[in-house]
């Protein structure tokens, strides 16, 4: 008897509601003329810290910080340079400290590759974990990644 055929289980970019642009630097290449793996890690960070940051979006309040605890990359395809990539970015779990993150990055219509990460709110002045408060998970709200269901603090 055949088992079942996987499903599909490959990204779409259009299910990552944050999006940027990027190139990729001669620099990000190593000996074998493709980027190189540890650089992966920079293109998921410029997503997180492109959206944590941005004082019109207001994820990261006066006193408090984000810190990144987990990062686990799914490597896909190579990715060469001269390129163009785009990257993105959608809130999958919210914990009582923590944000969940799907990323992603694409290339020329193609997942290269793919990220969890955590981050957790950081009080600046105790370096300990703080709540996510009600107005951090609103905001955080419009960045879900599209087609499942987020899960709030505390359900």
């Amino acid at each position: 008897m055949n088992a079942p055929s996987r499903l599909d289980t490959t990204p779409r970019l259009e299910d990552f509601p944050y999006r940027l642009s990027d190139n990729v630097r001669f620099g990000d290449l190593d000996p074998n003329q493709h980027v190189n793996n540890a650089v992966y890690a920079t293109y998921f960070e410029t997503g997180r810290v492109t959206l944590m940051k941005d004082p019109k979006i207001g994820l990261t309040p006066p006193g408090l910080a984000w810190i990144m605890v987990r990062l686990d990359i799914h490597f896909r395809a190579e990715l060469h340079w001269p390129n163009t990539i785009e990257l993105g970015l959608g809130v999958v779990k919210l914990g009582r400290t923590s944000v969940t993150f799907e990323q992603v990055v694409f290339s020329e219509g193609r997942c290269i590759a793919s990220a969890m990460s955590v981050g957790v709110m950081l009080d600046e002045a105790t370096r300990r974990p703080a709540p996510l408060t009600a107005e951090i998970v609103e905001k955080l709200r419009p960045w879900h990644k599209r087609g499942i269901g987020v899960a709030l603090p505390g359900t």
